[in-house]
């Protein structure tokens, strides 16, 4: 009988830690009380995250930072954004110089256990490769034995050349910039035979390339390249709310919610939906934010499949197929964590 009772106890008290909402935390608190969410963004990607002559930003990168503010105060305008180099980023986030980093940043386990810092989620799935001009001839990074490559230090791209380069038995000289603006314009001079970085970067670099047509992507994956946000560790609230500021986003996706129907979906009888839009209550109050949080984040920015067509989909310039980046039953790998 006592080890019954001792098994309720516990199982009441398992109950009571499951249905208590989280604490908010020190970076939860401190956005709060300063009114605005400060995310850090490359220093110049088209379709990640870039800043046009009139100050004004756009990307990827960019509208999940705006989706985070919305999440917390119901406003896209509530957001600072830092560009930051491949040296500067995680610098940046360790000090609190930034809340989250939204900068196009892949999660690897070294990442994560080494620099106090963790990945939250993968907003863009990617794989790293190789951009030459035509002229040079060659058809595989086979062919680039010798080579010079133009790449940045402090990254995976650089650590991913290195391994591939030496799997393949074959030399290249690297030409490390760490301004990836000055990376493009050593590569357009003709100081480097190869640019690297990852597929999706080197999509937009070449839009923006004098003869976009005098360039080509070479067919081989270097690596995995998991892209997503990342934030300190010891704060689980704000990390929940990156987490699943993103989820939502998916999951909207997932289930047809979209900025152009929201309002007709709040009527749905369909109980995963009605969780998300807020209509059934609870999701908000456990995150610590309002209950129309992901319906707010829909109503202005739209799902994630809308978000990846304006930055770099279909209504892009870059006109990126979805490929790994659709959802789990249009053939890709996004799969998002249920709200409920």
């Amino acid at each position: 009988m006592k080890m019954i009772r001792t098994a309720a106890l516990l199982a009441a008290g398992a109950f009571t830690l499951i249905a208590a909402p989280a604490q908010a935390g020190k970076t939860f608190d401190a956005v709060k009380a300063k009114g605005f969410v400060q995310c850090g963004i490359s220093t110049g990607i088209p379709g990640f995250s870039i800043i046009d002559s009139k100050g004004e930003a756009s990307g990827l990168d960019v509208d999940l930072c705006k989706a985070i503010a919305i999440t917390m105060f119901n406003d896209a305008s509530k957001i600072k954004l830092t560009p930051l180099s491949t040296q500067q980023r995680f610098t940046a986030l360790q000090s609190g110089e930034i809340d989250v980093l939204t900068r196009n940043t892949t999660q690897t386990l070294t990442r994560d256990t080494t620099l106090g810092l963790m990945g939250v989620g993968v907003n863009f799935y990617d794989s790293q490769g190789v951009m030459v001009k035509k002229d040079l001839g060659v058809k595989s990074a086979k062919e680039l034995n010798g080579a010079t490559i133009c790449v940045q230090p402090g990254t995976t791209t650089e650590l991913n050349l290195t391994d591939w380069f030496r799997s393949n038995k074959l030399e290249f000289k690297p030409v490390v910039i760490d301004k990836f603006d000055e990376v493009i314009r050593t590569f357009a001079s003709g100081r480097c035979d190869a640019l690297t970085t990852d597929k999706s970067g080197l999509a937009s670099v070449r839009t923006t390339m004098e003869k976009p047509d005098e360039y080509e992507i070479l067919p081989e994956n270097f690596s995995k390249e998991p892209l997503g946000p990342m934030v300190r560790q010891g704060d689980e609230q704000w990390f929940n709310v990156i987490r699943w500021t993103l989820n939502a986003m998916i999951e909207a996706e997932e289930y047809g919610i979209t900025s152009k129907n929201v309002d007709e979906m709040t009527k749905s009888p369909n109980p995963n939906i009605q969780r998300i839009l807020g209509t059934s209550p609870g999701m908000g109050k456990n995150l610590g934010v309002d209950e129309k949080w992901a319906y707010n984040i829909i109503k202005t920015l739209g799902n994630y499949g809308e978000n990846f067509a304006r930055n770099v989909g279909a209504d892009s310039a870059l006109k990126l197929e979805r490929g790994l980046n659709n959802t789990w039953h249009n053939g890709g790998i996004l799969y998002a964590m249920p709200v409920r």
